[in-house]
């Protein structure tokens, strides 16, 4: 019988779950809409039906753990506090009402948390014992790991980067707050970015004719890539803000590397560059030309389950 964890990723539309064994192998990946369920309840039942119904096809298999990473996911108590894309408001007991249909361990905890512990078993920070995660997705996350452990703070929400002020009284958050770092560092940052150049400047640029909601962050990176001075210059700043922030946060745990993960990272050396530059350029002497900035070591398919999944294999070694 071969022993699986489920790496659950809840998204605020779809949830991506998988059967992954201790060697970062996933035997089957699917997902469900998360907006299909207006109840938690609901959503759990779905879930538990596509679960099992996936695991009658593989009779070989057993269950021996569930990691489940979520926006605003507490670790310390289980739970989905007030996230602002899902559908259920609140404080959401989602271990509690998931272990009614499992019951093995099931370890919860931010999306960007689950990230970096797969990193660490499964990526890039292997045999790392000191680095922090960033994903770059519609907001900004990050996982921080000091001696061999996440940080997770005294009320299990440590580490929101996202949410540090990149500009006094800068752009508006969803947070509420103004000048968040995600609101200049994010697929949606770098998006908003791009049409104050557009309004600020007269020069030629592709992504004059792309509608707002239609414009992508890949749009943006295959711009730059045709050479486009908007999308370039976009990067450049976008990379200046996320660098010197970074160069705050080496202060605080003086990480080996930093690594970029999520829709954004994939414009490459487009976004490597310009934050490596603009980091060391903000590093106390002491710190530089010692951290890296690296993209991550996770593959592109199963990533987000991978990341869930190793929660509870990192558990087990304990």
């Amino acid at each position: 019988m071969k022993e699986v964890v489920v790496g659950v990723d809840i998204g605020g539309t779809f949830t991506k779950f998988g059967f992954v064994d201790q060697e970062g192998k996933c035997l089957l990946e699917d997902s469900i809409c998360t907006t299909n369920s207006q109840k938690v309840e609901d959503f759990l039942a779905e879930l538990h039906l596509a679960i099992e119904n996936h695991l009658e096809k593989l009779p070989d298999v057993k269950i021996i753990g569930i990691g489940i990473g979520a926006p605003n996911g507490n670790y310390y108590n289980g739970t989905i506090e007030f996230a602002p894309n899902l559908s259920w408001k609140g404080i959401v007991p989602l271990v509690d009402l998931f272990n009614k249909y499992y019951n093995v361990p099931i370890v919860l905890t931010n999306d960007a948390n689950a990230a970096a512990i797969g990193e660490m078993i499964y990526g890039g920070a292997k045999g790392m014992k000191n680095f922090i995660e960033i994903t770059l997705g519609t907001g900004l996350g990050s996982g921080i790991v000091v001696n061999g452990e996440m940080v997770y703070g005294h009320d299990g929400f440590a580490g929101e980067l996202g949410h540090v002020m990149a500009k006094y009284n800068g752009r508006l958050c969803g947070c509420g707050k103004r000048g968040c770092l995600e609101t200049y560092a994010s697929a949606t940052g770098i998006k908003r970015t791009v049409y104050k150049l557009l309004a600020d400047n007269i020069v030629e640029s592709m992504l004059r004719a792309i509608p707002y909601d239609q414009l992508t962050a890949e749009m943006i990176t295959q711009a730059a890539q045709q050479g486009d001075k908007i999308a370039l210059e976009a990067f450049e700043y976008t990379g200046n803000i996320l660098g010197m922030k970074l160069a705050d946060s080496v202060a605080h745990t003086s990480p080996e590397a930093i690594f970029l993960f999520g829709g954004l990272a994939k414009a490459g050396n487009f976004i490597l560059n310009p934050t490596r530059k603009y980091m060391e350029e903000n590093l106390l002497p002491i710190y530089k030309n010692k951290i890296k900035i690296l993209p991550s070591g996770l593959q592109e398919v199963n990533a987000a389950v991978l990341g869930a999944s190793a929660l509870v294999w990192k558990e087990m070694t304990k």
